[in-house]
């Protein structure tokens, strides 16, 4: 995984081949997709309780993720998305803190390990527990960043997550400005990644003749 994927697609920051190095991804992923942990595509996991599909994303999309996150000793973290915990498994020995929201039970009853403290409920409703975050990572793609999630963010706190625009994943960086009673994030979309979209995070219908 290392030398084949992450190396070879310019992941070069070693906290990060580190971390993966010594994480085996195959206890996060059910017992009959274990052969299947290291491809390059994303892992099915568990389905949500809306019936919507959720994924272990592929190694290069969260080494992308932990890369422009860069996380340490000095961020609260909250992650959304837990699923059955590898990510958090990444992010928690980098990070000062770090909460865990997570919405389908299945997924987190399946986590070998929890790192981190876990809160269950909806993803777009974070964990207020531990605000204000100065890092918010999504393990997933959304249409829109909601402003319960904003809210949660410190000023100058930055944001990473798949952005969905024109239809296509983009790993995205956002950044908390305008003071502590502001809610405006912008974000900066980078190259496509390949991360499941996130239902909660959907773009609102709108109506048309």
């Amino acid at each position: 995984m290392i030398d084949s994927q992450l190396r070879v697609s310019g992941i070069s920051d070693s906290v990060v081949l580190a971390a993966m190095g010594a994480l085996a991804r195959e206890p996060f992923v059910p017992a009959g997709a274990r052969a299947t942990a290291y491809i390059d595509r994303a892992v099915p996991l568990e389905a949500g309780s809306g019936g919507e599909s959720r994924f272990l994303a592929p190694p290069l999309s969260h080494a992308a993720m932990l890369a422009e996150a860069a996380p340490t000793g000095v961020d609260a973290v909250l992650l959304v998305g837990g699923g059955t915990g590898y990510l958090a498994a990444l992010l928690g020995p980098l990070a000062g803190s770090l909460h865990v929201v997570e919405s389908v039970a299945a997924l987190a009853e399946a986590a070998p390990i929890r790192v981190g403290e876990w809160t269950a409920g909806p993803l777009a409703q974070g964990a207020k527990s531990g605000a204000p975050y100065t890092l918010i990572v999504i393990d997933g793609a959304i249409a829109q960043f909601p402003d319960s999630l904003a809210d949660q963010l410190a000023d100058d706190g930055r944001v990473v997550t798949g952005l969905i625009e024109r239809g296509v994943a983009r790993l995205a960086v956002g950044r908390k400005a305008g003071g502590p009673n502001s809610s405006a994030v912008g974000f900066l979309t980078l190259g496509e990644i390949d991360l499941a979209p996130l239902a909660e995070f959907a773009a609102p219908r709108q109506w048309r003749f």
